[in-house]
């Protein structure tokens, strides 16, 4: 209970709320992405078991994010996962229908998000877990209480990109710059990014610009074939 009540528990608790708040942004939106082309009434339970498991996977990781980011090229491979996520989410045709196919499509979705959060909260657990200092009590309570802030983002980001369709591409653009930075964020690189600082913005900008075309070629080809 001394725990509870001492104003650095409060603090702690409050550090690591912000902490997810400033860094849930780029998750809201692969759930959004993800959950966007189901059904109305799939689009909640994908928004919900996606953050639920999303922050279940944060607790797991921040155990091992420290060792994780250490070995060299697991980054490359996570950020190339992050294009291919980017790419399959922007340029995702929606053919097929019946139950069966929604019930793939939930389970796709699901999937996509927790492999999306697995590679983009790496280093942001990192920042959770030094503010939480050991406490894992503070640990899930504060990604306890941030599940509802990522179902909110979530849910915005999903009416948002049905009224607003540029907002895909945006969203698309984001994930394929977030892949860009860990690529080039890898231990293997660290001292090339070190003399070079302005890598880490021509990796994000290039890999925000694969994502984008190659998304809108496999959506061409998509209409093409349809046609």
């Amino acid at each position: 209970m001394e725990l509870v009540q001492s104003v650095d528990f409060w603090i702690g608790l409050l550090k690591i709320i912000w902490i997810n708040i400033i860094l849930s942004g780029d998750n809201a939106v692969v759930i959004a992405l993800a959950a966007r082309s189901l059904p109305p009434h799939q689009q909640q339970k994908a928004v919900l078991f996606g953050s639920g498991a999303a922050v279940v996977l944060r607790i797991a990781l921040t155990v091992v994010a420290a060792t994780l980011l250490a070995l060299p090229y697991l980054q490359i491979v996570g950020g190339l996962l992050l294009l291919w996520i980017g790419v399959q989410l922007l340029g995702d045709d929606d053919e097929g229908e019946g139950e069966a196919k929604e019930h793939g499509s939930l389970m796709a979705a699901v999937r996509t998000i927790l492999i999306a959060d697995l590679v983009m909260s790496l280093d942001n657990v990192i920042a959770v877990a030094a503010a939480a200092k050991g406490s894992m009590l503070l640990l899930i309570l504060g990604l306890a209480i941030s599940i509802p802030l990522v179902i909110f983002g979530s849910t915005l980001m999903i009416k948002l990109m049905e009224r607003f369709p540029i907002i895909v591409m945006l969203g698309a653009a984001l994930i394929g710059w977030v892949g860009g930075e860990t690529i080039v964020s890898d231990v293997a690189l660290k001292d090339y990014s070190a003399a070079n600082p302005w890598l880490h913005y021509v990796g994000a900008a290039i890999g925000a610009a694969i994502v984008v075309g190659l998304g809108k070629l496999i959506q061409a080809r998509a209409r093409e074939k349809a046609a």
